[in-house]
């Protein structure tokens, strides 16, 4: 029986396996899903907003393939020292890896290491819930925090900074991060951005909500604005970039409220410096930059600082190298040819790649169906050379014999089921399990 291994249960994983269940050209083909954590969905689970509701509904979509009476799920199981890639391939026909591309950027500039500098994606790990998360006093003594960066993730840990307990009580945001979040004494979230906003990243609607929070005013200078050409004359611009320049536009006529919260978006500031004091961070020395006319923008020579006792990097995530894969240092990528794993320059015989670790960290969710698409091709086209080999038996029990302890489906929905309870239990819907001991204990019922 035709027997593949997709490794990562996130978007670009799950379609994957879609892509492989509904080809018609290998019969009886079987997928197990496998994942480092217990729980599925990947940065669905552990990388979207908690308040983002509508977004996390593609959980719906990704656990309707996850169901498939073709595919199984088989959480907590790593591929390293105990399950090399050779090991894995000999389970199984093909293996395609989904890892993802979850390493932050770095900015390489002083300071970046001072306690109370930390990338946005640690920020975003522990309000989700990550078992990998450390809890580490982020907000602690914080009045004012600076987000760089002007993306979409950048734009979310600035909302969550800046929301009440009336908005997060009903997220699964675990019990801890809630509790902490909510009475933080941040009262200014500084976002800033190097570039002008006709070249922000992040997108229109998630900007909006920023102007829908409660007690919050946003506030722009239209100065810096007027910096961007695109701004005095938006008409050539793409009709996303001008509606976020209208925004934009039109907070910066905006009188203040005195609202308890301010999110101040600042634009054409490069960070050269992150400040200390008595071993931690004080603030950000920033460089005014103006456009160079390609397209980038260049240093004026004028500084200023923002004071602020948190600092989060938003700038872009980075692949790290795959336990026993090749790995290219400079894309943060597995070389590969359309989805084929290349080791020496060559396609290595059934091992594929697909999402973020295959293209870089680049598109939206929906970019990983067009990119599984290319890769599922591919394997699909090598299978007559694949299926040659009769396997020695279920992969489980070869998984198993490694020293691992997958966790099933049924474990998933008990893990499910315990996020319930722990939610009725604190008067509030579910509420995500932070620590791997609570996730495997509700999985194995200990």
């Amino acid at each position: 029986m035709p027997h593949f291994a997709v490794v990562g249960s996130g978007p670009s994983g799950v379609y994957t396996a879609q892509g492989l269940l509904s080809q018609d050209r290998v019969p009886g083909l079987r997928v197990d899903v496998l994942d480092r954590l217990p729980c599925p969905y990947g940065l669905v689970r552990y990388g979207v907003a908690p308040d983002h509701e509508k977004i996390k509904s593609l959980q719906s979509t990704l656990r309707a393939v996850l169901e498939e009476e073709r595919v199984r799920f088989l959480g907590g199981v790593e591929v390293g020292p105990a399950l090399p890639p050779e090991r894995l391939l000999g389970l199984y026909h093909g293996v395609v890896y989904c890892v993802g591309a979850a390493a932050a950027r770095r900015l390489g500039i002083p300071g970046e290491d001072l306690p109370g500098s930390w990338s946005a994606t640690d920020f975003v790990a522990w309000y989700s819930a990550h078992p990998d998360a450390v809890d580490a006093g982020f907000v602690r003594d914080v009045r004012a925090a600076v987000v760089i960066g002007v993306g979409n993730v950048a734009v979310d840990v600035a909302r969550m900074l800046a929301r009440g307990r009336a908005e997060l009580t009903p997220t699964d945001m675990p019990q801890a991060a809630l509790a902490t979040l909510t009475g933080s004494g941040v009262r200014d979230v500084f976002v800033v951005g190097r570039r002008g906003p006709s070249q922000a990243r992040f997108t229109t609607k998630e900007l909006r909500e920023l102007g829908t929070l409660p007690d919050t005013d946003v506030v722009v200078d239209e100065r810096e604005l007027a910096l961007d050409p695109g701004y005095a004359d938006p008409s050539a611009l793409p009709s996303a970039t001008r509606r976020t320049i209208e925004v934009l536009r039109d907070w910066a006529a905006r009188p203040g409220t005195g609202a308890g919260r301010r999110i101040h978006l600042r634009f054409f500031l490069r960070p050269v410096e992150i400040t200390g004091r008595r071993g931690r961070v004080a603030g950000v020395r920033l460089e005014r930059t103006r456009p160079d006319g390609d397209g980038g923008v260049r240093g004026t020579g004028g500084y200023e600082e923002i004071g602020a006792q948190l600092v989060l990097r938003s700038v872009g995530y980075r692949g790290m190298p795959p336990d026993g894969l090749p790995f290219d240092p400079v894309r943060g990528t597995v070389p590969h040819d359309a989805g084929r794993v290349l080791r020496g320059g060559r396609p290595a015989p059934g091992e594929y790649v697909a999402g973020w670790i295959k293209r870089g960290p680049t598109g939206v969710i929906g970019t990983n169906r067009s990119c599984a698409k290319e890769t599922v091709a591919s394997l699909l086209a090598d299978a007559p050379g694949l299926l040659g080999r009769d396997l020695d038996g279920d992969p489980l029990d070869g998984l198993r014999a490694a020293g691992l302890h997958p966790v099933d489906w049924a474990g998933w929905r008990a893990i499910e089921r315990a996020e319930a309870e722990l939610g009725r239990t604190l008067g509030r819907d579910t509420v995500k399990i932070p620590d791997w001991h609570g996730l495997l204990s509700a999985a194995h019922g200990i």
